[in-house]
């Protein structure tokens, strides 16, 4: 064998091996290089979902296809029902307490005008007596003495008349609140009503466990011996029904209705409508960082997450949430499946 056949042979197993190398490298760089969801959407395979960040919003885009085959599904939420009218237990009460009261206040009243005069009368005798006394002694030390002891003992009786009524005036508001017990101290026509037998107080608590947001205007009382009883709110009660461990108010009755003290009622209270917000189902609620999330649409293809508020309990264990845009649509279903696509898709593929 010739030199020229080994160098012609030496030759081509080099080209042989440069061609294996250059295919190997562009398969190694087909495999492991970074996809797109253009270069996957373009070989067939179905991309994944794009995210976008713009001022601080997380925008979720996912094609037809993918919602369909992840179920996603969306509704608007609706305003929560009406809630229902509440039963609550009244009992009519005795105005003999408040006429006691009134009796007491008007008393100390007295005492305390009687004192401040007793005392204008004594402070000037013994002005009078320091000026005589200081006078060349007109006055004996002895008058002047009886004259300071006078004003004193009258300064104490003022006091003294004074602490009474305050007392009285801290028993009305404790014992019936700040409304009744400020109208019992000023002589307002609703305690003159209630002590001339013209209105009824009556006292209304609430089942166990349930709560108004307001106190509702009127309400409807029936007994036994009368059904349709329109009763108005007063004020709150100041305390509630031992065995009923309930929210109380104080209503009044107009005598005409035939109710005596002592009687027991059946009160229907209409209940407020819950103040704003829509119901958003606990399908829809996904969790993040121990916060709660919805995700919107915001168009046919595209979702965003957005925070919300669930400290209000809607019916069928979701929440009556404030807040969200007019005409809001949201997912209901395959909420949490979007999340899982949202932080899958910040992960490169070759991760």
């Amino acid at each position: 064998m010739t030199a020229s056949t080994n160098r012609h042979r030496i030759l081509f197993a080099a080209l042989v091996a440069s061609a294996i190398a250059v295919l190997i490298g562009a398969a190694w760089h087909a495999y492991f290089s970074p996809r797109t969801a253009a270069t996957d959407a373009g070989s067939g395979i179905n991309p994944r979902p794009r995210v976008q960040v713009k001022n601080g919003v997380v925008t979720l885009t996912l094609s037809a296809a993918d919602q369909q085959h992840d179920g996603i599904l969306t509704a608007r939420p609706a305003a929560p029902p009406s809630p229902p009218t509440v039963v609550a237990y009244g009992t009519v009460l005795d105005a003999a307490s408040l006429t006691a009261l009134s009796n007491q206040y008007l008393d100390a009243t007295t005492q305390v005008q009687t004192a401040e005069a007793r005392l204008a009368v004594s402070r000037a005798a013994f002005e009078r007596a320091k000026i005589l006394h200081g006078d060349q002694q007109n006055v004996s030390t002895a008058e002047l003495q009886r004259a300071q002891g006078s004003f004193a003992v009258d300064r104490a009786a003022l006091a003294a008349a004074r602490a009474r009524m305050a007392m009285v005036t801290a028993n009305a508001r404790q014992g019936w609140g700040n409304v009744l017990g400020k109208a019992l101290i000023d002589g307002a026509p609703p305690i003159a009503a209630l002590i001339a037998r013209r209105q009824y107080l009556v006292k209304v608590i609430l089942p166990p466990g349930v709560t108004l947001e307001t106190a509702p205007a009127t309400a409807t009382a029936r007994s036994s011996g009368a059904t349709g009883i329109r009763l108005a709110f007063v004020s709150p009660a100041t305390s509630t029904d031992p065995k009923l461990q309930g929210v109380g108010y104080f209503y009044s009755a107009p005598a005409e209705s035939r109710l005596l003290p002592g009687m027991n009622l059946r009160v229907m209270l209409p209940a407020s409508p819950v103040a704003g917000g829509l119901v958003v189902p606990q399908s829809a609620v996904v969790w993040l960082q121990g916060k709660a999330w919805v995700f919107l649409r915001t168009a046919p293809r595209t979702f965003v997450r957005r925070e919300i508020a669930p400290d209000r309990p809607g019916p069928g264990g979701g929440y009556i949430v404030a807040g969200l845009p007019p005409g809001a649509e949201i997912v209901v279903q395959g909420a949490q499946m979007l999340l899982s696509e949202e932080f899958r898709s910040q992960v490169p593929i070759e991760d």
